[in-house]
C-alpha cells in the first residue's frame, strides 16, 4: 500500500486539474468566435436542419479544440479523469470521490478569483469551510 502522502498528493493534483482548469474553459468558450465555414453557407446544408445542426456542432468543436487558450486547459483538465481514475484503484472509493469533488469545487473557486476577478462571497467562504469540516469527518471516521 502506498504512503498516505501519495494519496493526498494525488487528490490534490486530481482536485486541482479538475477545479483550477475549469474557469480558463469557460473564459476561453465564453470569447471564442469561430470563423464562418463556407460548407455551412451552402444551399445543401442550409435547407437542412440535420446538417446545419450537425455541421455547426462540428466545426464549432473542432474551432474551440484548435484554441490553445481551451485546448491546454481542457488537456490538463482531462488528463486530471486520468489520475483520479489510477487513484480509485487504489484508494478508497467512499473517501476518494467526496475528497476530489470537494477540492475541485474548491480550486474553481480560487480559479474564478483569478481569473475573473470574482468576489468570493462570504456565504461560499462558509460552504467552502464546511466542505473541508465534512470531508475531515469523513477521512477521520474511516481511520478510526
Amino acid at each position: 500500500m502506498p504512503p498516505p502522502i501519495n494519496y493526498v498528493l494525488g487528490f490534490l493534483m486530481v482536485g486541482l486539474a479538475w477545479g483550477l482548469t475549469t474557469p480558463f474553459i469557460r473564459r476561453a468558450a465564453k470569447d471564442h468566435h469561430p470563423p464562418a465555414h463556407p460548407l455551412l453557407e451552402s444551399d445543401a446544408v442550409r435547407n437542412s436542419a440535420v446538417k446545419r445542426r450537425v455541421y455547426g456542432a462540428w466545426f464549432a468543436v473542432v474551432d474551440l479544440l484548435r484554441n490553445p487558450r481551451y485546448a491546454i486547459p481542457l488537456l490538463l483538465n482531462l488528463t486530471g479523469s486520468v489520475w483520479f481514475f489510477l487513484l480509485i484503484g487504489q484508494a478508497e472509493l467512499s473517501l476518494t470521490v467526496p475528497i476530489v469533488n470537494t477540492l475541485a469545487f474548491l480550486f474553481t473557486v480560487v480559479g474564478e478569483w483569478w481569473v475573473e476577478s470574482k468576489v468570493i462571497s462570504r456565504d461560499t467562504m462558509i460552504g467552502m469551510v464546511l466542505s473541508l469540516g465534512g470531508i475531515a469527518l469523513c477521512v477521520h471516521s474511516k481511520t478510526s
